[in-house]
């Protein structure tokens, strides 16, 4: 199984660090963002990887080649001319995936212990093209579920924007984790063009399809995006 680490974002709520360096760079108990995901896939047996590059790119390239891809095979989407965010990264990064049936997309800034391959077993299981680890947590974004954990809309805490790809009762909020399992049928109906997010592309498709979330609530977890969170990390992963 082959995998895409999201690494090209600009960081900003990673400031002063992102300044000067990418957010996946920044350390935590020594190792950077990057190298922790890289391992944490290796723990499942996944050492084929690519990573989408656009904020300080070159940094990002000299780290892997210094280290030697950090034991993995890893090949390099450049977005240096254009973030195309994680919607539009993953669509340019697609050809990555021919012939394969699933795979994995996470986001460079996030740490779990979740146990990748009880969620991989359950993609096999299912009929959904995409799986979505979420938990129940506390955020201002939330993605809505059915009884069943299909993909039914998405909210805006904050600003009560609403957007329904399915009017279900009773919905459940849960938080994305930046973690997820698709299959190839997903690259096969991107209607987008250009910059656009995964969620824009998972509430359209959960209009014809079957789009699961995989509850890891329980599951240590933390979204390393700003720097209280680095500390909080090292705590968590020591």
């Amino acid at each position: 199984m082959k995998a895409m680490i999201l690494a090209a974002g600009l960081g900003t709520r990673l400031k002063p660090f992102t300044d000067h360096n990418p957010k996946a760079l920044a350390e935590v108990n020594g190792k950077s963002l990057l190298e922790h995901n890289i391992r944490y896939l290796q723990r499942f047996g996944i050492y084929d990887v690519i990573i989408n590059v656009h904020h300080f790119a070159d940094k990002v390239q000299d780290a892997l080649f210094e280290h030697d891809g950090f034991g993995s095979e890893i090949s390099i989407s450049d977005e240096r001319d254009e973030v195309l965010e994680t919607g539009g990264g993953l669509k340019k990064a697609a050809s990555f995936f021919a012939g394969e049936e699933a795979f994995i997309l996470m986001n460079v800034d996030v740490l779990s212990n979740l146990d990748l391959a009880k969620m991989i077993h359950s993609h096999s299981l299912d009929n959904a093209i995409a799986t979505l680890a979420v938990m129940r947590r506390e955020s201002s974004r939330m993605l809505l579920f059915d009884n069943d954990m299909i993909l039914s809309g998405w909210i805006n805490k904050k600003t009560n924007e609403e957007r329904m790809s399915r009017r279900i009762v009773p919905l459940h909020e849960f938080a994305f984790s930046g973690i997820q399992i698709l299959s190839q049928a997903v690259l096969n109906d991107i209607p987008f063009e250009g910059k656009f997010s995964l969620i824009d592309l998972y509430l359209y498709l959960a209009k014809s399809n079957i789009l699961r979330g995989y509850d890891h609530t329980g599951n240590i977890f933390i979204d390393v995006g700003k720097p209280e969170s680095i500390e909080k990390a090292e705590y968590l992963f020591q």
